[in-house]
């Protein structure tokens, strides 16, 4: 979507328009029917405040990378990253639904040449150590209906592949790829699905999304939710409760809240860790302790996700 076509919807003012960053490295990317759920004239909306590139994005601190993951370090393969025992992560593609200013990988150095993934299905196959996957990306629903299922039933005939995990936020923005066509290819899937999704805020959750990922757990297929905890997004009480419990009532485990991930032009997202902790032991106040994620960060070289609190 173009900035000023974004802006002109929302009806934004001239000093609204003004902090736009209307030539961002990293392009504006955005559903039209989330921007339909963005309040008008309202820049500090939360759903708008995680799409929209604004000047902020040109604040350069030396603690803001262009990859504070270090992704890079981890490759097996141009599209196979290792970090963590057991498990190896597939980067499908580059392509997503939607662009999250925050995103930890927007300047990563994505192999474009096909989809057939052919080295990194010998990798898997020769070690038997692996035994789950996730497919990630970009974002794996991205792909073609044909390309997953090939990739899928590859996978399935790898003997020590138990689980297949998929990190999505498609759904949010365009509920209706989880359409009858790719639903009959989940049900031939004989290894554990686990969906995992992105959602930040209730709103946008809607009865269309939750709908989607309804017919994803009729076939037993397990879904968890991973935030980041984003200033002005969610860094509030009422906002993380409601979005907990829209989660557990309708069948989505809350699994992560993510620090922030320091990439370069993401610092105007940040929220201490202290005010974290916080938000956490009042979540625990207030709900049972299914409906609260484990408050985490990503620290490269360690052998998971370093528990916060």
């Amino acid at each position: 979507m173009n900035w000023e076509k974004l802006a002109d919807f929302l009806e934004l003012s001239l000093e609204d328009r003004a902090l736009i960053d209307s030539k961002p490295n990293f392009i504006l990317n955005l559903p039209k029917r989330l921007a339909e759920k963005i309040e008008k004239g309202n820049l500090k909306d939360p759903l708008l405040l995680q799409f929209l590139p604004t000047l902020a994005e040109k604040v350069a601190l030396s603690s803001y990378v262009n990859d504070p993951t270090e992704d890079n370090t981890f490759c097996k393969s141009s599209k196979l990253l290792q970090k963590y025992q057991n498990r190896a992560l597939l980067i499908c593609t580059s392509a997503c639904a939607m662009h999250c200013r925050y995103c930890f990988r927007q300047n990563f150095d994505y192999d474009q040449q096909g989809t057939i993934f052919e080295k990194e299905i010998e990798i898997i196959s020769e070690d038997s150590s692996i035994h789950e996957i996730i497919l990630s990306g970009g974002d794996p629903l991205s792909l073609s209906n044909a390309i997953l299922e090939n990739l899928f039933q590859r996978l399935s005939n790898i003997p020590h592949i138990s689980r297949i995990r998929l990190h999505t936020r498609f759904p949010i923005g365009i509920p209706e790829r989880i359409e009858p066509a790719f639903l009959s290819i989940l049900k031939t899937i004989p290894k554990q699905l686990w969906f995992i999704i992105h959602v930040n805020h209730a709103r946008e959750l809607d009865d269309d999304v939750l709908a989607a990922l309804a017919n994803l757990r009729k076939l037993g297929i397990v879904l968890m939710n991973q935030s980041v905890l984003l200033r002005g997004v969610n860094d509030n009480i009422v906002s993380l409760k409601e979005l907990c419990e829209k989660l557990v009532d309708n069948g989505i485990v809350p699994y992560y809240l993510h620090q922030l991930d320091r990439v370069a032009g993401s610092s105007h997202f940040d929220v201490p860790i202290e005010k974290g902790k916080w938000l956490i032991s009042e979540l625990r106040k207030q709900l049972s302790g299914y409906a609260i994620p484990t408050y985490v960060a990503e620290i490269s070289g360690e052998h998971s996700k370093t528990p916060l609190f």
